[in-house]
């Protein structure tokens, strides 16, 4: 019989429910044994400490999962969202199957009794009243007088036998508990409850709790006594069991992603990824419920935070999202994470706004103390060069895993920091007429003059890896040009970073500028947070690995990001190169700094010169460098013997490794760059001025070079001082960025009482003359 009314149960289900459940079907004997159940722990007497980050939620043993109603009920508010219903349960069966204990609180009765009600209301219609045309008002008016007590009633059955049958699938039984406030009230109820409880966790069942709405009077304003939280509602309720069990979390689904800085609809509301109750409570505003709620945001906030005291961490986060609660359970950024754990340091939106603060300040400085800023700090990295270098090897003896290239990025010398200083001390000459400098002078009528004047970007974002020596000369560029900074550095220059950001500060306080004009921000999460800031960060410049930067440009929401994703650079030997210019720009170009995102990777070589012995030559002379060559196709099909083929045209080998391919002209070694190249640096070796000029002119390509090597794409080689990154978009700045990369423009408009009517009637009129004549200011 038992077997027969299971079969019912599922033929009763739609086609959503069954394909959902058809596919999560699976053998017990395939899965790895249940863990034993621990005991249900003892009441707590005191107050029990929360976890205090994410990262310990993989340890809770006791986890209660609240659905809410706007989770498991459909848009049209009749009936349950049977898929979404049936992916939650199997994310709790497989907690369950892990050994941990799970209690569920879940909504949806009264929307499942609506639907059952909707359909009895409908069968008692006549033929002629169903075909009506005022049918569907009819129906709204069935659904707005209709008590909810009865809805609950109904369905609640319906609901526990949906739950029973999703449950199976993973041989996991399932129990009802209904419970009102008196329960709670009462000292032998709460006993009997928990008694209860303990008894179905030990058999590996999971109680399904909710408020019994059918006999439950509605929802009365009593407020909250000796700090105990009154049951209004399934997340007062939640909170209620969750300490009572001693549960260890709490998961709050509902229909937002977490706790918002205010109502979700409005544009500056902001995701709290984390919230402690003591110091985040008054930033918040709430608005109304979801449409099938009882309680909303502002109970489900009061709840969390009643049982985060009680010693009970809580999660309110999105039920829709798929895979939520081992996301949650994993330590991942998902929804809002309730803490009592003080914040480290200061958050990073007010590091960026007391960044965009301090720029503010700067700004109004003279050039000279900015420029004087900027030696003051290279005369600290020479000063201090013993600190820096002693920070670095420390950084360099846990770096053990590191590859190579990215060792030798870390590592700094006296030699490097010398390099830098000289560079710090270029950046600092070119502040004069840097900020304020007029491009555009033009008299638009009599009386009315236009300029366009240059002007910082606002707060920089800089995300680097392994490149400790990035630090200071970015935070140089950003103070020459007057913007506030936010610096990201790779964990594995932790040491080093933090000591080149010390001197930083120490520069800026020792000219009576606030030091949080340069921030240096802490760990990933708080990228991830800056990236979604579009109201304080303006532009993002990320400087690392391809993978790094294509990452960061996913992340970016709404913020521009200026950077390269790879350097997979070109040199083309022409027909009628000199070949010993040819070697040497090779060379160079692979073997000077192969982890650099400049360095070459593709020689492309004309094909006579294979003929010509030049190829044996070039081959050796690699060789003799240690470079391992790889072969293109074309090439390969040209030699019998000889090196392996290239996985890939499009490689950056970023070390001693290179390809060499064969191309027909300067026409088809364009065309090979322009498919397999990034668009950084290529160069050409030729003594043909067609060649050379044909070139330069249609490789599309930030930094086009002839008869000198890639290595020479640099901003301090450039005469820029420094760059803050290599750009490959073809919009702001392109190539090695230095200070005019991080300037922007706006417009002066000086006047005299005019106005638009006047020369719509003719009383003035336009003469847009150019003021401005070259060479001057």
């Amino acid at each position: 019989r038992s077997g027969m009314l299971a079969r019912l149960r599922m033929s009763a289900l739609p086609r959503q429910a069954a394909c959902c459940l058809a596919s999560v079907q699976r053998s017990l004997s395939d899965r790895s044994t249940i863990a034993p159940f621990s005991a249900l722990p003892a009441a707590p007497t005191v107050a029990t400490q929360p976890h205090k980050s994410r990262q310990d939620l993989k340890y809770a043993e006791h986890v209660v999962v609240k659905l809410g109603s706007a989770v498991i009920t459909r848009a049209d508010e009749c009936g349950l969202a049977l898929g979404r219903l049936a992916s939650i349960v199997e994310q709790i069966s497989d907690l369950c199957l892990q050994g941990r204990h799970c209690v569920l609180v879940t909504s949806g009765a009264v929307a499942f009794g609506k639907q059952k009600l909707r359909q009895q209301q409908m069968m008692s219609m006549s033929i002629g009243e169903t075909l009506s045309a005022d049918v569907n008002s009819r129906r709204k008016a069935f659904q707005s007088q209709i008590d909810p007590r009865a809805c609950a009633a109904t369905g609640m059955s319906g609901l526990m036998a949906l739950y029973e049958a999703l449950f199976m699938q993973y041989g996991i039984q399932t129990a009802e508990i209904l419970l009102t406030k008196p329960d709670f009230e009462d000292a032998n109820s709460r006993a009997n409850l928990r008694s209860t409880l303990a008894e179905l966790l030990r058999l590996n069942i999971v109680p399904i709790v909710n408020t019994n709405d059918a006999v439950a009077p509605p929802p009365s304003q009593d407020s909250d006594l000796q700090g105990v939280l009154s049951i209004q509602d399934n997340d007062s309720l939640a909170a209620r069991l969750a300490v009572e069990v001693n549960a260890d979390l709490l998961i709050i689904m509902s229909d937002v992603k977490g706790l918002y800085t205010s109502p979700p609809d409005r544009e500056d509301s902001r995701l709290l990824h984390t919230f402690n109750p003591d110091f985040d409570g008054a930033r918040l505003q709430f608005g109304s419920k979801s449409r099938v709620g009882t309680g909303g945001m502002e109970s489900k906030v009061k709840a969390a935070q009643w049982a985060v005291r009680k010693g009970t961490s809580v999660v309110i986060c999105e039920g829709t999202e798929e895979n939520v609660i081992p996301s949650v359970l994993e330590g991942k950024k998902v929804g809002t994470f309730f803490t009592l754990a003080p914040p480290e340091g200061v958050g990073v939106e007010q590091q960026a706004w007391e960044a965009r603060c301090a720029s503010h300040q700067l700004q109004a400085m003279p050039a000279d103390v900015r420029a004087s800023v900027i030696r003051k700090l290279a005369d600290l990295l020479i000063e201090q060069q013993a600190d820096i270098l002693l920070a670095n090897n420390q950084d360099l003896s846990s770096a053990a895993g590191l590859s190579p290239h990215l060792l030798a990025r870390l590592k700094l010398t006296p030699e490097k920091l010398q390099v830098l200083a000289d560079g710090l001390r270029q950046i600092a000459d070119s502040c004069p007429g840097l900020l304020g400098r007029v491009l555009r002078r033009t008299k638009l009528a009599e009386g009315l003059k236009l300029e366009q004047v240059t002007v910082p970007i606002g707060v920089l974002l800089v995300i680097f890896e392994s490149r400790p020596d990035c630090l200071p000369q970015v935070a140089a560029l950003s103070i020459a040009s007057g913007n506030g900074l936010l610096l990201k550095g790779g964990s594995e220059a932790h040491q080093t970073n933090g000591a080149l950001h010390r001197l930083v500060e120490e520069a800026v306080r020792a000219h009576g500028l606030s030091p949080r004009l340069v921030g240096l921000v802490g760990g990933r999460e708080q990228v991830s947070d800056l990236l979604a800031m579009g109201e304080h960060v303006d532009l993002v410049i990320p400087r690392g690995s391809a993978q790094m930067i294509r990452d960061i440009q996913r992340q970016s929401v709404g913020i521009p990001v200026l950077g390269h994703s790879d350097g997979v650079c070109h040199v083309y030997i022409d027909e009628l190169a000199d070949k010993e210019k040819a070697l040497r720009v090779v060379l160079d170009s692979k073997c000077d700094y192969p982890a650099a995102c400049n360095a070459m990777e593709t020689v492309l070589l004309h094909e006579s010169h294979l003929k010509s012995g030049f190829f044996d030559e070039l081959f050796d002379a690699l060789r003799s460098r240690d470079v391992k060559v790889n072969t293109g196709p074309r090439l390969a099909k040209k030699i019998r013997f000889g090196p392996s083929p290239a996985v890939s045209l499009r490689t950056e080998y970023s070390s001693l490794e290179c390809c060499i391919e064969i191309v027909s002209g300067v026409a088809e070694a364009v065309d090979h760059i322009n498919t397999y190249g990034s668009h950084h640096t290529d160069s050409i070796v030729s003594e043909n001025e067609t060649s050379f000029n044909t070139f330069l002119a249609n490789v599309d390509s930030a930094c086009a070079f002839h008869n000198c090597s890639t290595r020479f794409s640099d901003g301090y080689r450039f005469g820029l001082g420094a760059e803050v990154g290599i750009s490959t978009s073809r919009i702001h700045a392109r190539g090695p960025v230095g200070v005019e990369g991080l300037l922007t423009t706006k417009w002066l408009l000086h006047g005299s009482g005019d106005t638009v009517s006047d020369f719509a009637d003719g009383t003035k009129k336009f003469v847009h003359e150019n003021l401005l004549s070259p060479g001057t200011n």
